[in-house]
């Protein structure tokens, strides 16, 4: 997500971050390349415009003569602006009504709008403890319905059902209804999409909306589709009250320009960003941890924020335990920590929440990370091999039992070989969490374990 922005803006800032003074003419030229990086980030032109203008404004006037480093203070400036553009801070969702609070979700077809209902109503039961309802008011696509109701089972909340010969105002009433009878705190309204703006589908979820009279109107658009995405959140902002935004498909837009427009444009929040195909793949848009990590300085609040909600509390109390006792970090424990990996996004989701490097950026380690991804999975099949004996107790595995555990796990010998060894030097590594300075040491230990190497902390 924004890698190509990230990348030009972080070469760009580097250039002015260590000038004792910033004239007109070195801030003219960083200027013009951050003007470059947004048009090519396909951000709207009106809304790039503004944003030069005004980091121009307060980077030549006293705000940045005065600092004693003008050019982080310059850095500063910008990372505030792009705050300003995307919103001053994440605006929650409003269900503090009298039950049930109905949310309404609105969108093309193909933005992702009924999965991201299922992400919701998942966010909703699991962070904010509400009983949640959801219900297709889509008529024209059975299969929606039938999605949706997987993804209720799935996730765990009441699906109403909903038949394509009924009315969508219909269908919603008597959703609405069932749900006061039940006591849910929130019915999600997921309605039909269409291949593009028309009449008829304006007319239908504005009668739609007079009828249910939901809290929250939520736009669900592609980011994919760049300065597009904000142009058609403004026509649907144009035809019903819309309360927010939620930007799909965010972790396959290395531009951005959406995230930074769809603001300025609409003048609607974006609240939600998803990141992925997974029910719990939908964040809180946080527009101050967006722009630390356009330029390159990570987003360690929601990094820690995810750890708290995918990592497994007891595993991990249980695993410390284990090695203060002075009993061995064994393969089961090294397979568990690969797969807590897993929950939390992979390898590339961690990663591009960290801040840059010593000039190390996401793009630069592309490759790397492919690689990371890949050899993880092999170790995961390769212990998956072997018999519980074997991953208690590595010392069992001779060469016999190493071509049985290749030829189960669809590798090679060596490759068993290499697991072993790895894990030999994690089991030293863990010993060392109970001396001074063992995590530091342990992650540096970590970086000669990963293709091409870590960045040294």
């Amino acid at each position: 997500m924004f890698e190509n922005l990230s990348d030009r803006l972080s070469q760009t800032l580097r250039h002015v971050t260590g000038k004792a003074k910033l004239t007109e003419d070195n801030i003219k030229d960083t200027l013009r390349e951050v003007r470059m990086a947004l048009l090519e980030a396909d951000v709207a032109l009106p809304v790039v415009k503004d944003f030069v203008n005004a980091i121009k404004e307060r980077a030549v006037g006293t705000e940045v003569s005065r600092s004693l480093t003008p050019g982080q203070a310059f850095v500063k400036i910008v990372q505030a602006e792009l705050e300003a553009v995307m919103g001053a801070a994440n605006e929650d969702l409003a269900l503090n009504v009298a039950p049930p609070a109905v949310v309404l979700m609105a969108g093309l077809q193909g933005a992702g709008k009924t999965t991201t209902a299922g992400k919701l109503a998942r966010f909703l039961k699991e962070r904010k403890k509400k009983s949640v309802m959801v219900v297709s008011a889509d008529v024209y696509r059975p299969a929606a319905i039938k999605q949706l109701e997987t993804l209720a089972n799935d996730i765990g909340v009441t699906f109403f059902p909903s038949d394509i010969s009924q009315k969508p105002v219909a269908i919603a009433e008597a959703a609405i209804r069932e749900a006061k009878l039940k006591f849910i705190d929130v019915v999600i309204v997921d309605t039909a999409g269409r291949l593009h703006i028309d009449a008829d589908m304006m007319a239908e979820i504005q009668a739609l909306h007079a009828a249910v009279k939901p809290v929250e109107t939520l736009f669900v658009v592609d980011a994919m589709t760049g300065q597009d995405a904000a142009n058609t959140a403004k026509a649907f902002g144009d035809a019903l009250p819309l309360t927010g935004v939620v930007l799909t498909k965010v972790d396959g837009d290395a531009r951005g320009g959406a995230a930074l427009s769809v603001r300025s444009i609409t003048g609607k929040p974006i609240k939600f960003i998803g990141m992925g195909e997974k029910s719990e793949a939908l964040e809180p848009f946080h527009p101050d941890r967006i722009a630390s990590r356009i330029l390159g300085m990570g987003d360690v609040l929601s990094l820690i924020e995810q750890a708290e909600q995918n990592l497994d509390k007891e595993k991990a109390e249980k695993l410390a335990k284990k090695i203060k006792k002075g009993k061995g970090f064994d393969l089961e424990d090294f397979r568990d920590q690969l797969l807590q990996m897993k929950t939390m996004g992979g390898l590339g989701s961690l990663m591009e929440k960290l801040p840059n490097i010593g000039g190390v950026n996401l793009s630069q380690m592309g490759n790397a990370q492919g690689a990371a991804e890949k050899q993880f999975k092999q170790m995961e099949a390769i212990i998956n091999s072997m018999t519980p004996a074997e991953r208690r107790d590595p010392e069992l595995i001779s060469g016999s039992r190493k071509r049985r555990i290749a030829l189960g796990s669809g590798t090679q010998v060596q490759d068993v070989g290499r697991l072993i060894k790895q894990h030999k030097q994690m089991q030293k590594m863990m010993k060392k969490f109970s001396t001074k300075g063992g995590m530091a040491k342990m992650m540096r230990g970590l970086g000669g374990m990963m293709p091409g190497g870590m960045p040294r902390l």
